[in-house]
């Protein structure tokens, strides 16, 4: 089983690191361990080292953990002061065997930019890891931005784009199970590539919706909605089937 947990945006403020806390917390009082938590994005706020140093205390966990960055990271800082690898503006892409299954986590962020595309080396990266994999072994992909309408018109104007070669890389991969992603800050399930698009909510808010109601236009997300995440779990006749779970600190 898999914990999806994503827009965490570390700030060093109290309502982000305890909202934060909350989830790794649960996660931590699970009476049996998971085979990985995967964190999609959106680890810091600003990019700044010193999100990314909170950032690696509360995701450290006794089970597997696995980040990719979202439009809110900084590459060069979330390899230094995350990962504690050498600095870097290259893509950061990581691939795990996890409970009989490949996880490939993409970088689908554009620095500077809040819309995502994965660029060609991380395509090529990706293409290498599915040829890689026996064609019995099954395969989720995760990236920050979702590569799918999602119908609300702000996140589908800063989704994922230039998905051509995503697809075809699915069509060539029937292994491939599943898409992940976070970035909408709400739970919601879609398909792309003919596989299931699976959006894990957001930890520090929950997106309005375009027919809940909205105190003022730029109000876009719910402060007071409590922190939530999802759980994957892909069972041996390679069904996935998806739960979502709201925390309360």
């Amino acid at each position: 089983m898999i914990a999806h947990v994503s827009d965490v945006h570390l700030d060093t403020g109290e309502r982000s690191t305890e909202r934060t806390r909350a989830v790794m917390t649960y996660l931590e009082g699970l009476p049996h361990d998971l085979d990985a938590v995967l964190v999609t994005g959106d680890i810091a706020d600003h990019g700044r080292p010193e999100e990314y140093e909170l950032a690696r205390e509360l995701l450290a966990s006794r089970h597997p953990v696995m980040v990719c960055p979202g439009n809110h990271d900084d590459r060069p800082a979330f390899r230094e002061f995350l990962l504690r690898q050498p600095t870097s503006k290259a893509p950061i892409n990581e691939v795990r065997n996890v409970g009989g299954a490949v996880i490939a986590l993409c970088d689908s962020s554009i620095p500077g930019a809040d819309e995502g595309l994965l660029e060609d080396e991380t395509l090529d990266w990706l293409a290498h890891v599915l040829a890689e994999a026996p064609e019995t072994t099954p395969i989720l992909v995760g990236f920050h931005h979702p590569p799918a309408l999602l119908h609300d018109p702000f996140i589908d104007g800063i989704r994922q784009f230039h998905t051509e070669r995503l697809e075809a890389l699915a069509d060539h991969h029937p292994n491939l199970v599943a898409f992940l992603s976070g970035h909408a800050h709400t739970a919601a399930a879609t398909t792309f590539a003919g596989r299931p698009l699976l959006v894990a909510p957001g930890v520090v808010s929950t997106l309005r919706l375009p027919w809940e109601q909205r105190p003022r236009p730029e109000d876009y997300v719910y402060l007071d909605q409590p922190p939530a995440l999802a759980f994957h779990i892909l069972d041996d006749t390679g069904r996935l089937t998806t739960h979502y779970r709201s925390v309360l600190g």
